[in-house]
């Protein structure tokens, strides 16, 4: 066994670059040989011993990293190159082939582009997390241990920005890539604020800097401009004479250049000194020394340390030792105050520059202890976890559960949680990010754990569906392979197999003695809870027979457990399951999935947009009563509707003294009022009774069975059947004329609820009138300067856009927080791109190849199928990005239009 792990590893030219920087001659390169080797054999005999040694695995030497970029920039094609040269794997996939490790759906590997986001686990350098010394020696490099590297390769496509968002969470730090030819594109903005949302260490990597038109230069000057940070380059490109083929790169923090030669896989690495490289490629020496010291008067303004280093070293930036830059580095990352983020450079497809990069990974980002705390929410008090597991968190929880806010729906609160009886006796917590049916090993939980540890066969509490089952079996995860343990501790990420209901994002708690449930108010607690957006898309589903009806709601169930951003709805009128989705291709996707992986005998209508409708007025207050009898029980209540536009106020701003509930869900407002009711809703649980309530019944009972019915009631809308947005709903219950004792149940008040709030939805129809609503998108285009003015005209003109700026390639006011000073670009340093001439703050004139910017708001129905309309007026260059803004009403002549065109659906 020890030889078949021998022969599937690379050979030592793969070590660490960190590592080889020592071997300057053959006995150094020698005895790194015989290391590596030492490492290899290690590695062997841990997996033939005992796979259970995962426990053992110090959390300083694992990163928790995640590859993010705009779609085509290279993150599959960079993520292959990591698990060769890590040994992983033995041959290096390809994204046309569709050969690659993380885009193993068949139609990932149909359209070349990653849909899902795929976790894997490799070391670096090759050798075994779980062994080397216990302790760091400060005068070498962190990459000169064995770290275990948890990676997850996520989706660049706009319709699959929610993947995105839920892996993000559970990151520690992350790798942006950047296309050296587009520059920093609108998705990769996105995800660069949604990773700053959550304050997660990122170095930039500038890739493909080996096909035409690259430009290092100009790209780090929109990381400064675009992304508002100062970018510290550590790297810069290598060209063949000073404008040929991309040959290495020449590195800032160790004065030396790297060389790969063109046609190998990358494996072995010329290493030349600053004093080599000067006879080699003088001009490249000297550009590599402005960079060296750009890099450390950067450092200095946000480092002491640099500062005395730099006296101490006669004020000679070059002599500045590189453990200072690396730790310097590393200190700016964890600061979360600090806007110095570290670039490096290289052409991932054709095997250049992936082993420094995965040094900086090791060198650079945080080890779970070192990351940023994460958020966490318990009945609605928000905090870090670090806060949760002393017990402050549950102290301020508690005392906000006994202070009433007045408009506000509290959940029943149990007697008050000794925090510290509570927090010693949770075994774990953990959060189920990614939900994966394989069809050998069933459904996998892909779980992060923050606290305790995971064990194999313990009670699983889930917080958002409030049910428990058990963990049966524990992998770790290496690419395609999986290895069974015991145990998942704090700050690994692992799967989970054999759980029936966890969904992705599901909090997921086990407590002392296997309790089922453990004590309020963990039940309540989330882990960085996320917001779904809501779906703009939507098809029909319709099974083959009546028979296949059941297995394709299981399918679809199984769909949802995936992917909490598609959403599946029955529509009352015509009997047909509706499939809900961000985009068109999002559906197409789950389409595909439906029927070609789940099997599912079904077939899929034409993807439309889902349209909202809402009222011009207000009607009138309808009573209803409901007297039947279901299930052979007698159910009897009342309640007194009236529905009006709403606007967006707060809840509170709308309370009144007999408003026991207000509150706001999914862009419309509930009120119930109760005159005369005199209960105080905020007291405990077996407090909250009345005289005037039926029997067994709480006021909070009466609330939600109320709000079920509104919300069941503007699920439909009177005129369109869309569903009712920009809504308010206020329900008034008289306690003496709709309550009627015994024969009042939950049921028969939700029944009167919605036949009250629909006959109010009716009233408006004969009176004031509904319109309907369409989404309105944010679209940023990315064009170049040529194809400004037809995409300009074709947006303003011919789909009814609004078109709100027009920017710059380098544009000098763009501040991601409004609290921080512009960026200087002045102080930014850029090596010189082959058809420039100078290196620090230049200016670029307006070319036809410069990359414009256009941010307009545009109908959604415009937008169906404009990918195609705009690659024929950039001649295939332009791309863009969009996520809905808001619902707007319609004109008279769109409405008419829309109408027409969804009655052959219908």
């Amino acid at each position: 066994m020890v030889v078949a792990s021998l022969l599937r590893l690379p050979q030592p030219g793969v070590r660490s670059i960190s590592y080889l920087y020592k071997a300057q001659s053959n006995s150094v390169r020698s005895h790194v040989c015989s290391k590596s080797l030492q490492l290899h054999i290690q590695r062997a005999q841990c997996f033939s011993t005992s796979p259970s040694n995962w426990q053992n695995e110090a959390l300083d030497r694992t990163r928790n990293i995640g590859i993010i970029a705009h779609i085509d920039a290279g993150k599959t094609t960079t993520t292959e190159r990591m698990l060769f040269y890590s040994g992983a794997t033995r041959r290096i996939g390809d994204v046309d082939e569709g050969s690659t490790v993380t885009d193993f759906l068949p139609a990932e590997r149909a359209r070349g582009i990653t849909i899902q986001s795929a976790a894997i686990t490799f070391h670096w350098p090759p050798g075994d997390g779980a062994k080397g010394a216990s302790t760091q020696d400060p005068s070498l490099p962190r990459s000169t241990t064995s770290h275990t590297i948890n990676l997850i390769d996520t989706p660049g496509h706009a319709d699959f920005t929610f993947e995105v968002m839920r892996s993000l969470r559970i990151l520690d730090g992350a790798v942006c890539i950047l296309d050296a030819v587009a520059g920093v594109e609108a998705q990769t903005e996105q995800v660069w604020r949604q990773a700053s949302t959550y304050k997660i260490p990122r170095v930039i990597f500038v890739n493909k800097l080996d096909r035409d038109g690259a430009a290092f230069g100009r790209t780090v000057r929109e990381v400064s401009s675009r992304l508002a940070v100062y970018p510290a380059v550590c790297q810069i490109p290598w060209f063949q004479g000073g404008n040929g083929g991309f040959i290495g790169v020449a590195d800032a923090i160790n004065l030396q250049g790297l060389r790969w030669k063109e046609g190998e896989d990358g494996r072995n690495v010329k290493m030349l000194s600053l004093d080599q490289l000067e006879k080699e490629e003088p001009s490249l020496a000297q550009e590599l020394r402005r960079a060296r010291i750009a890099l450390v008067e950067l450092l200095s303004e946000q480092d002491e340390n640099i500062v005395e280093k730099f006296f101490e070293c006669e004020e000679d930036h070059l002599a500045v030792p590189p453990a200072y830059i690396v730790q310097s580095l590393r200190q700016c990352l964890l600061d979360p105050t600090s806007r110095i983020f570290p670039v490096f450079a290289g052409a991932s497809f054709r095997n250049m520059g992936v082993q420094p990069l995965m040094d900086a990974v090791v060198n650079l980002l945080p080890s779970p202890p070192e990351a940023p705390d994460p958020e966490v929410s318990i009945d609605g008090v928000k905090g870090g976890l670090r806060r949760l597991i002393s017990g402050d968190l549950i102290v301020e929880q508690n005392e906000k559960a006994s202070t009433p806010v007045k408009g506000k729906k509290k959940k029943r609160v149990a007697a008050k949680v000794d925090p510290k009886d509570a927090i010693s006796k949770l075994n774990s917590c953990a959060l189920a990010f990614k939900v994966v049916n394989d069809h050998k090993r069933g459904v996998l939980v892909y779980v992060r754990v923050y606290s305790g540890s995971l064990d194999r066969n313990s009670l699983l509490f889930n917080t958002n569906l409030h049910i428990s089952e058990r963990a049966p079996r524990l992998l770790k995860m290496h690419a395609n392979d999986a290895v069974e343990v015991e145990s998942i501790p704090a700050g690994h990420i692992g799967v989970v197999v054999g759980l029936r209901y966890a969904r992705t994002g599901d909090t997921l708690l086990s407590y002392a003695g296997n309790k089922p449930t453990p004590p309020e108010p963990l039940t309540t607690l989330q882990l960085r809870p996320i917001d779904v957006p809501p779906p703009v898309f939507f098809t029909s589903v319709e099974p083959h027979s009546l028979s296949e009806e059941k297995q394709m709601q299981e399918s679809l169930a199984l769909l949802l457990r995936e992917d909490p951003s598609l959403h599946v709805s029955t529509d009352d009128e015509s009997g047909q399951t509706l499939l809900s989705g961000m985009g068109e291709l999002h559906l197409e996707i789950a389409r595909d999935r439906l029927i070609n992986d789940l099997k599912a005998k079904a077939s899929m209508g034409r993807i439309e947009i889902g349209y909202r409708e809402t009222g011009l007025g207000t009607s009138a207050a309808i009573t209803k009563i409901f007297d039947k009898e279901v299930a052979g029980r007698k159910g009897k209540a009342g309640c007194t509707a009236m529905v009006e536009p709403f606007n967006g106020e707060e809840a509170a701003d709308v309370a009144d003294e007999e408003t026991i509930l207000a509150e706001t869900i999914d862009g419309n407002q509930v009120i119930i009022r109760a005159p005369g009711l005199q209960v105080d809703q905020y007291a405990r649980s077996d407090e909250k009774t009345s005289p005037l309530l039926p029997p067994g019944m709480d006021s909070m009972a009466l609330c939600e069975a109320l709000q079920n019915g509104a919300l069941a009631a503007l699920a439909r809308g009177p005129q369109f059947a869309f569903p009712v947005h920009n809504t308010r709903v206020t329900l008034t219950i008289n306690p003496t004329e709709d309550l009627f004792g015994s024969d009042t149940t939950t049921f028969a008040l939700s029944a009167a609820a919605r036949q009250a709030t629909s006959s109010a939805l009716l009233d408006l129809v004969t009176g004031p009138g509904t319109v309907m609503m369409e989404p309105v998108m944010n679209v940023i285009i990315s064009v170049d300067e040529a194809s400004l003015g037809s995409v300009v005209h074709d947006i303003s003109s011919s789909r009814g856009g609004h078109i709100l700026s027009l920017d710059d390639e380098v544009p000098t006011d763009v501040i991601v927080d409004d609290s921080l000073p512009p960026i200087d670009p002045k102080r930014v340093y850029a090596p010189p791109d082959p058809f420039e001439t100078a290196s620090v703050g230049v200016e670029i004139p307006v070319s036809v190849s410069q990359q414009r910017t256009i941010t307009a708001k545009v109908p959604l129905k415009e937008m169906v199928g404009y990918l195609k309309h705009l690659r024929s007026l950039t001649a295939g260059r332009g791309t863009f990005v969009m996520s809905v803004d808001q619902f707007e009403n319609m004109s008279a002549p769109r409405q008419k239009a829309a109408l027409a065109e969804l009655r052959g659906i219908f």
